[in-house]
């Protein structure tokens, strides 16, 4: 089986970001991750036993001269050290379990410090997807030039519509050459007219470098999530932006705020906050619902939403980012980061629903895992971690499993 992950910087740059965060605030931080399928899909014999396999091939990528250079001229607010350290990193098939049951089903588990982990899940997932089309054979349905076409058609209506998009399709692509054949697709529909939308960029920082496009993104739910096991859900959000802050200094300024819901964030996120980041991401909810909340956070504060970026990400395709653009264009400044769609859109072929989501921290590798936590989805049924682990967290916040607030705790 050929290798999968061939290029170091085939990764999403918020992973980078994220390390470097962790490196900066908690170097010695010791994390849990697992492993969903949404779909509960069995997969095929053996399949358990290969991704391991593709696993260790991990431990021969590392990174080159040519994706330093990339990423010191396109990510000026990563720090000189970090190169440093991302030169010396390496893989280990150690930090990584995998098994199936007797009915197919994946387990995946990775257990290490948090600044050395953290750089695995977006490749593990990427390589589950692409494994599963290789060994089912569905991979001999992906016609990579009516691909490109159609991925120009969808460009096309975004640029027309207004919108102002990133590719974010890596961590559940059909394959490496999928995603690659998409961002060449954007690049290009971008460079033939005179559309008043906007392609930025891409969230994977190889294809980024390859295409000579911008890598963008910023945070995931996991840098919240480990804080929230760590020092409990209440003050997560407060504590992950004051952070975010000392490493960065207000670059990277986009924060992902729903790792516990609306209601707790809206109270950590105060005037200075608002001021100092320059907008929110939505990657769950309602849409026009949680602009409307962000809408209104920012009017209470006295700041014009007008004058802030709102990214939204939630399981977008051209006809959704279209719908959002239309009315968020006169309320903010809509931006949308669009995955799977992009990435994972062949006719015949269903899309992969996986996630790996961080499931327990601890402060240092002396302490024992005293505290698991989870992400709080504001869409029913999407809440990740253990069933005891999110009625603690909802209880600590006074949420009821609908993803509101009790009455008599506002």
């Amino acid at each position: 089986m050929r290798q999968i992950i061939n290029h170091f910087t085939d990764d999403d740059l918020y992973k980078f970001t994220m390390c470097c965060a962790v490196i900066d605030n908690f170097p010695r931080a010791q994390v849990k991750y697992s492993f969903t399928d949404r779909d509960g899909r069995a997969y095929p014999p053996g399949f358990a036993d290969e991704l391991l396999r593709q696993i260790e091939a991990l431990e021969g990528v590392v990174v080159t001269g040519d994706e330093l250079d990339f990423m010191r001229r396109r990510c000026p607010y990563m720090p000189e050290w970090f190169y440093t350290y991302i030169k010396g990193y390496r893989f280990d098939r150690r930090w990584v379990r995998a098994w199936q049951d007797c009915d197919g089903h994946l387990s995946v588990e990775f257990e290490g410090c948090w600044a050395e982990t953290i750089l695995l899940e977006v490749r593990v997932l990427a390589i589950i997807s692409e494994l599963y089309y290789m060994m089912t054979g569905e991979d001999s349905r992906f016609d990579y030039d009516a691909y490109r076409l159609k991925t120009l058609a969808k460009a096309r209506r975004l640029l027309e519509g207004g919108c102002v998009f990133s590719d974010f399709g890596t961590r559940r692509r059909a394959s490496f050459r999928a995603e690659d054949v998409v961002v060449g697709a954007l690049k290009e529909c971008q460079a033939s007219g005179t559309c008043p939308g906007r392609f930025v960029g891409t969230s994977n920082v190889y294809l980024a470098m390859k295409h000579d496009v911008l890598p963008v993104g910023t945070m995931a739910h996991e840098f919240v999530c480990a804080i929230g096991g760590m020092y409990g859900p209440q003050m997560a959000n407060h504590i992950a932006m004051d952070r975010w802050r000392n490493t960065f200094r207000g670059a990277l300024g986009t924060f992902l705020y729903d790792s516990y819901g609306w209601d707790i964030f809206s109270l950590n996120f105060s005037e200075d906050f608002a001021n100092l980041f320059k907008g929110l991401r939505v990657d769950s909810g309602d849409n026009l619902r949680q602009l409307a909340l962000i809408v209104d956070k920012y009017k209470s504060l006295g700041i014009d939403p007008r004058t802030k970026q709102i990214i939204f990400s939630n399981a977008l395709d051209v006809d959704s980012a279209l719908a959002i653009q239309q009315y968020a264009c006169r309320v903010c400044q809509p931006s949308f980061g669009i995955g799977t769609h992009l990435t994972n859109d062949f006719d015949g072929v269903r899309p992969m629903n996986i996630v790996i989501k961080l499931v327990a921290a601890k402060i240092t590798e002396l302490w024992t895992f005293y505290n698991d936590t989870c992400k709080l989805s504001e869409d029913d049924g999407k809440h990740t971690g253990k069933p005891e682990v999110i009625d603690r967290f909802m209880a600590a916040l006074g949420m009821t499993h609908r993803g509101a607030r009790q009455a008599a705790d506002i």
